[in-house]
């Protein structure tokens, strides 16, 4: 299949011009180019676009990072600041002696400590000191009579821990209203005293925590959680609640044992950014960062918009000027077709030329030089041609003077044996004038009036041999046309035709007449006779075959030679009317042949008879 779909695109191709294939060629290497250099200049774009979008990222959860490890820090300032309190100080005192008695004393004095570690720090919601002789707290809450600090888990966790520790967010048991906070828990200390069984425990607002944390972000679209190392969620949020993370597997195997990172991960339908660190202030809990990458990476898709579009735009300006540029390269190559096709139309004389030296100009040169040896050759095949027309038409002419110089003999023969030697010294003279005229000086044509003097010569020596037969006629319209050159022995041979075969029954009252006159660019010779006349069908069908005797050889000579001379440009018609006559009618073009005009010819209006 693969096969065939090539094969096709290859006919595709070979049907298409070559200029379009060239086009085709400039546009597909100018995408290609394009398209190479817009998507490594996208790659490279997205790259330190994303790079920098990861480390800006990074950099953002790091700063709020260290935003939460400062109120963290600050909340576990408060407490020890509480603990330097004279009134702790005086309720640690009765502690270690378990002196009941000063209870509400001590509640009292210590309620502005408290006041003053909530005012410094408003995301404290709440703070217990639990002792052995009871629990001390702000008076404005009310305490949960139901739980004993001392019966809960934070207890256990606590009690052998000597430094401070951070409680996720939970649902406050301590006091009511069943808030939930982060807790930080520390032990009561005293002077270098740590074991008194004393307890802090300071309850941070879980919202106001967090929202400390995200009013401090960059975009609003961030979203910010704090998850512990086994991936459960520190701070309860919206986010928190729709994404349980400890039932998230790929989630919980992205979490690296380094300090920070990020890493993608998809969260229902959308791929996020997260980015995390570690706090310095609880190890334990991961401050997580979590942006759209579609968001995140807008400004990609903006490089991707304008890449596009710049491509596009130059991909337009290439389909529009490949066409030019097309024409302007092959323009050479054109010019070259259009002369080959006025070669075709036999114009030899064309020739390419080109101001410069390319593969193409050298094929034009190529094309010049076949040009000029094709010319050579056709003036060798003319002249070749020419001289076997000239041999053939001088063959024909020889053909005929042996006929004439027959029939001529053979009369002045026939003169003598009778003893008609008057008769027979005419003849002699009009043969040897006959034959002066015939001769020609070796040329191949005669004007118009020395053919007319040779068929006049011819009727009187035809007249001596048949006395009384007929009497000829001859005349010219326009005696300009005397200096017409016809090919030599053109006339005489009709005019015996019509002597031997027109006048074969005729004692006497015979005639034949010559008519030269105008036909536009044509000389028109009439010869016309009163003889029995002939099958002018018959006798045309012969001229098409050769010759079985010498019967009709005079008008097939006359009929080959006035094509070899003329080719179509000369016409012989041939008409009768059987007991009447016979007629033939000859159009030749008035040329000046190869002798040219007569310049003697006696240019008076002849008739011979």
């Amino acid at each position: 299949m693969t096969i065939q779909w090539t094969d096709r695109i290859k006919q595709r191709m070979y049907r298409v011009s070559f200029k379009q294939r060239v086009r085709l060629a400039f546009i597909v290497m100018i995408t290609l180019a394009v398209g190479t250099v817009g998507i490594a200049a996208y790659g490279i774009a997205g790259r330190e676009l994303q790079r920098n979008a990861f480390a800006s990222s990074q950099e953002t959860v790091n700063k709020t990072a260290q935003i939460l490890d400062d109120k963290l820090y600050s909340i576990s300032t408060s407490v020890r600041s509480l603990m330097l309190s004279d009134a702790f100080k005086q309720m640690m005192l009765d502690v270690q002696s378990n002196t009941i008695a000063n209870y509400y004393v001590h509640l009292s004095e210590l309620q502005y400590v408290l006041s003053q570690v909530t005012f410094n720090e408003p995301l404290i919601e709440s703070i217990l000191i639990a002792t052995p002789i009871g629990d001390f707290y702000p008076v404005s809450q009310r305490r949960s009579q139901t739980q004993s600090f001392y019966e809960s888990n934070f207890y256990y966790d606590i009690k052998d821990n000597d430094g401070g520790l951070w409680v996720k967010g939970h649902t406050d048991k301590f006091f009511t209203g069943n808030s939930r906070v982060v807790s930080f828990m520390t032990k009561g200390t005293q002077g270098n005293i740590t074991s008194t069984n004393v307890f802090v425990v300071v309850n941070v607002n879980e919202n106001g925590l967090i929202n400390t944390v995200n009013k401090h972000t960059a975009n609003d679209d961030d979203d910010y959680f704090i998850v512990d190392s086994g991936g459960e969620e520190v701070i309860q949020t919206a986010w928190s609640l729709q994404h349980p993370l400890n039932q998230d597997e790929p989630f919980l195997r992205s979490i690296s044992e380094s300090s920070q990172g990020f890493f993608f991960h998809k969260f229902g339908r959308t791929v996020y950014l997260v980015n995390y660190t570690k706090s310095s202030m609880v190890p334990d809990w991961r401050l997580f960062g979590i942006q759209q990458k579609d968001k995140l990476l807008a400004q990609m898709n903006g490089v991707k918009r304008t890449t596009i579009l710049i491509m596009v735009v130059f991909l337009l300006l290439s389909w529009l000027l490949s066409g030019k540029l097309t024409s302007l390269l092959l323009l050479p190559l054109f010019k070259l077709q259009r002369l080959m096709r006025e070669v075709e139309d036999n114009r030899l004389n064309v020739r390419f030329s080109s101001r410069s030296n390319d593969e193409v100009a050298q094929v034009g040169y190529q094309f010049n030089r076949m040009l000029d040896e094709i010319n050579r050759l056709i003036d060798d095949v003319r002249e070749s041609e020419a001289g076997k027309l000239k041999a053939e038409m001088r063959a024909l002419t020889a053909q005929m003077e042996p006929h004439f110089l027959y029939n001529t003999l053979n009369t002045i023969y026939c003169k003598s044996v009778l003893g008609e030697n008057d008769d027979v010294n005419d003849m002699i003279m009009a043969l040897s004038q006959m034959f002066q005229i015939g001769l020609s000086g070796g040329k191949d044509w005669n004007s118009l009036e020395e053919e007319l003097s040779h068929v006049q010569q011819y009727c009187a020596i035809q007249q001596k041999c048949y006395e009384g037969l007929f009497r000829y006629e001859a005349s010219v319209t326009d005696e300009e046309l005397l200096r017409c050159p016809l090919p030599k022995i053109l006339l005489q041979p009709i005019v015996e035709n019509s002597i031997q075969h027109g006048f074969e029954d005729f004692t006497s009252g015979g005639e034949i007449r010559i008519t030269a006159g105008r036909d536009g660019d044509r000389l028109h010779l009439t010869i016309e006779d009163n003889g029995k006349g002939m099958d002018v069908d018959k006798v045309e069908q012969a001229l098409l075959l050769a010759p079985s005797s010498k019967k009709g050889y005079a008008l097939k000579n006359i009929k080959h030679r006035l094509r070899l001379f003329y080719g179509e440009e000369a016409r012989m018609v041939l008409s009768s009317i059987p007991g009447t006559g016979s007629r033939t009618d000859l159009w030749i073009p008035m040329t000046s042949g190869e002798g040219g005009l007569n310049e003697e010819a006696n240019h008076d209006q002849a008739v011979y008879y």
